[in-house]
């Protein structure tokens, strides 16, 4: 490499922020030229710590694309519901994209995606950021070694944990699936896909079932207002937004994600208060519009035949993601950190941690290192053109999408779906 790869991001927000930190450090590698964000602290914060001159800040996408292609790729962080538009655009410009997770919350979309990409010859990806982890790196070599034989079945758990669902899929931007997506497609299409990446056998047919249990008015306590901070009853409810949000100030976490998402980055404890008094966070979890699930189990049959069963739920605290993997020869049991590996004929265990140094790079990238390992594939596929580095190409994470998409057919209709 001679000189960085360039990056034009769409969308500041909390994922766009996420990928830039590769760029800030490994300037050599990866250099931030150009952001589009309506919001402009947003915008602005970006381009102070990128140096990216005003003329390259950009208020959309579109004031972004009207210019020549300003940038070797593009990566585009809008909501799910916005992605379409700007890789319809920005593909013949010639742009490698990576496209944050879900693709669409509309199947024909992501079939359009796709078709796009392909037709340009783009270099794509999508931020399924779970299959650049160590972890999955380290379980991809075990299975393929042949470790535990064939797999028969996997269980895998996506803990949603109490206060993540509350923040949000029932006060937040993903509470609503008409104005987002189904909460399996953007909780869920991360583990659908590292499912599918990990056995790798197609998806024949799915099953699921899952409700809106619980974050509705007829669970509302007895006194309960709409805002949590009037509430009689708050202080016994675990959902309490004063408690989520407030708290983190007693935990000098003013800079924390909830906290800088309820005040567009403007962490004071009295912009906090203002924003649980007149916005969407500090309604009372049984007084909002939400409709997405709050627990969901899939059933997958994959060639093989390979049985999976998949359950998301609300209802647990900060966990990490838990699997068991079922071979012919052998177990694996893992938390997302440490692998264990049971050997049926020897009667031994292997442990591995894949832990990551918490004041390390990769780490401070989020999920696991995943963030920091996906913008380290993509950046290198950029500046090489060696795609074998990228494990969330087109034809899988279409594939990926259409097995999450069946699933909620499958919820919602209460059959079987074949693929």
């Amino acid at each position: 490499m001679t000189q960085p790869v360039t990056l034009a991001i769409v969308g500041a927000g909390k994922r766009g922020q996420a990928y830039g930190e590769y760029a800030q450090k490994h300037p050599d590698l990866a250099r931030v030229v150009a952001v589009a964000e309506p919001r402009d602290l947003l915008r602005q914060r970006m381009a102070e710590q990128f140096s990216i001159p005003p003329e390259r800040c950009f208020r959309g996408w579109e004031d972004l694309a009207r210019q020549s292609r300003l940038a070797d790729a593009a990566l585009i962080c809008t909501q799910d519901r916005m992605h379409w538009p700007p890789v319809k655009v920005m593909a013949p410009q010639g742009y490698a994209l990576l496209l944050e997770k879900p693709m669409s919350p509309d199947l024909e979309e992501c079939e359009q995606i796709i078709a796009c990409v392909k037709k340009y010859g783009n270099l794509f990806a999508v931020g399924h950021v779970l299959l650049y982890t160590e972890v999955t790196r380290k379980l991809r070599e075990i299975l393929r070694g042949g470790a535990i034989g064939d797999i028969v079945s996997m269980q895998h758990l996506e803990p949603v944990a109490w206060w993540h669902q509350a923040h949000s899929f029932v006060r937040g931007n993903w509470r609503n699936a008409a104005e987002s997506s189904s909460m399996l497609l953007a909780k869920s299409c991360h583990d659908m896909d590292w499912m599918r990446h990990l056995i790798n056998r197609r998806c024949r047919r799915v099953a699921s079932f899952g409700s809106l249990r619980h974050f509705k008015a007829s669970e509302r306590p007895a006194g309960a207002t709409d805002r949590c901070l009037d509430c009689p009853v708050e202080s016994t409810c675990p959902y309490s937004a004063k408690r989520i949000y407030l708290t983190h100030f007693q935990r000098d976490r003013s800079n924390d994600y909830v906290v800088d998402v309820i005040t567009a980055g403007h962490g004071t404890r009295e912009n906090v208060e203002k924003a649980l008094r007149e916005g969407p966070y500090g309604r009372c979890v049984y007084a909002c519009d939400n409709d997405v699930v709050d627990n969901q189990t899939v059933m997958l049959e994959y060639e093989g035949p390979v049985t999976a069963n998949f359950t998301m739920t609300a209802f647990t605290p900060t966990l990490h993601r838990q699997c068991r993997i079922f071979g012919t020869r052998g177990y694996i049991e893992t938390d997302f950190v440490r692998i264990k590996v049971f050997d049926f004929l020897t009667e031994t265990q292997a442990l591995y941690d894949t832990s990551v140094d918490p004041d390390s790079a990769t780490a401070a990238a989020g999920h696991g290192g995943g963030d920091y390992y996906l913008m380290q594939a993509f950046v290198h596929a950029v500046d090489t053109g060696d795609t074998s580095v990228i494990h969330s190409g087109p034809d899988a994470t279409l594939e990926s999408h259409r097995i999450v998409f069946a699933a909620e057919q499958a919820r919602a209709t209460g059959r079987i779906v074949e693929l």
